[in-house]
């Protein structure tokens, strides 16, 4: 892959990713999005193995936009996946869900993300929470250096 994905979106709700990338792109924030519909190939494309074993940890996503309720492996799954690796840690992870389970949101904050978002339901709110997040977390927010992916960027896991 010669192009950075910006934002990994892991979304199973095709309607869902649609909006999110739409609310993105209608105010530039991001220009190459990777959707990502199960927890496993989210795991794969992060960890760079399987369907993405030609990807490297020289450019790992500027953050990681991640459901909760997903086929194959969860959202809690894939974010405590993401905090036990050297590797992604230090990416930054908005939990965007529809869960209003106490039990998701503080599992999530125990696991490590780094914002815990409840999707609105209306059409125009969603928009606008996408937009806050990606204002916040593409423009605002300094991402951390490549200084803090400590490990070994080579391929596969």
């Amino acid at each position: 892959m010669s192009h950075e994905v910006e934002i990994l979106l892991v979304e199973d709700s095709a309607e869902d990713a649609e909006l999110t990338i739409r609310a993105l792109r209608r105010n530039n924030l991001a220009n190459e999005i990777h959707v990502s519909t199960d927890g496993v190939e989210a795991l794969d494309f992060l960890f760079c193995r399987g369907v993405h074993a030609d990807r490297t940890f020289t450019h790992p996503p500027r953050l990681v936009l991640l459901d909760l309720k997903l086929p194959k492996v969860d959202g809690l799954e894939v974010l405590r996946a993401i905090r036990a690796d050297e590797r992604t840690k230090a990416i930054p992870v908005v939990v965007l869900t529809l869960s209003k389970q106490h039990k998701d949101l503080v599992a999530g904050y125990n696991l490590g993300v780094s914002a815990y978002v409840q999707k609105p339901v209306d059409f125009e709110q969603f928009s606008e929470a996408v937009r806050q997040i990606g204002m916040f977390w593409m423009l605002i927010n300094q991402p951390p250096p490549s200084s803090a992916f400590t490990a070994s960027r080579t391929r596969g896991a």
